[in-house]
């Protein structure tokens, strides 16, 4: 094994992982606000991902934690607006839900909005 193939198992389970929890949070119902953009699936999510168009969904993950600590709630990826977003829903430790939007090729916060 090298290197190269090391990160891309990982980028692959990152990539897996957060969109199985995206998969099993939005067939419970709990995503009314994941229908601004088309959806993107976790296969295409993943082909994305080691197609190095997107990046990987942990990265995002660990900044949200860094900026807001708390609790992640859901996650997708979609196509709006002409580019790929990642979209966070946590729960902060003060209990404020917060929907966060990244672009999903530069890494770039765009968008923090308070769920009421």
């Amino acid at each position: 094994m090298n290197a190269t193939t090391d990160l891309r198992r990982s980028r692959r389970k990152a990539a897996l992982c957060g969109f199985l929890c995206l998969l099993a949070f939005g067939s419970l119902g709990w995503s009314p606000w994941l229908q601004a953009g088309r959806d993107i699936d976790q296969d295409e999510a993943l082909a994305l991902v080691e197609q190095g168009k997107v990046l990987p969904l942990q990265q995002f993950i660990d900044d949200a934690q860094q900026r807001f600590p708390g609790r992640l709630l859901e996650v997708e990826l979609e196509w709006d607006d002409g580019r790929y977003v990642y979209e966070l829903e946590l729960v902060t430790r003060a209990g404020i839900v917060l929907e966060l939007e990244y672009d999903a090729v530069t890494g770039k916060l765009l968008d923090v909005d308070e769920d009421d």
